[in-house]
């Protein structure tokens, strides 16, 4: 069974690699808009695990074959969405950076399963043309809600899982 645990110093490279696969995991998919110019930056990373929001989702053997961060909000480019809204603006914690090994399955649903198990009240956006991570999204009860943008302009489609 899949378990969580907060990442340290010592996987920060081999979260840079399972960033890469995932990244040409999108690409495979069609997705070449998302994560371009080296983000998610290795320094993103070194601050998502220095800040202790950095999770990797471990395999049957205890290997990192996933990671995410889950942060508390709010999250700054959540404050206006368009063509939409929220579920509810109660307090609620942010999902960022999902990347696992292609070979890894289950994966999310562990994410999932953890981060509600800290908050009911999940956000979370992606890329237009994130079709894999749209059907995950839909297929774990997330509500689409709208669409945001980030700091640099880039527009980003936002879900939401309000669990009571």
């Amino acid at each position: 069974m899949m378990q969580v645990r907060t990442a340290t110093a010592a996987d920060v490279d081999l979260v840079m690699d399972l960033i890469d696969e995932a990244r040409g995991i999108m690409r495979a998919d069609g997705n070449t808009g998302q994560w371009v110019e080296g983000y998610p930056t290795r320094d993103q990373v070194e601050r998502d695990v220095a800040g202790g929001a950095g999770y990797a989702v471990l395999d049957d053997a205890g290997t990192p074959v996933g990671y995410f961060a889950f942060l508390p909000g709010p999250e700054p480019t959540y404050a206006r969405i368009y063509q939409g809204r929220w579920l509810n603006d109660a307090p609620y914690h942010v999902v960022h950076r999902i990347a696992s090994r292609r070979a890894a399955h289950g994966v999310f649903a562990t994410m999932l399963a953890y981060c509600l198990s800290r908050s009911r009240n999940l956000r979370i956006d992606t890329h237009r043309d994130n079709r894999i991570m749209q059907r995950l999204l839909q297929r774990h009860a997330f509500t689409y809600c709208g669409i945001i943008y980030l700091d640099n302009g880039d527009e980003r489609l936002a879900y939401q899982l309000a669990a009571d």
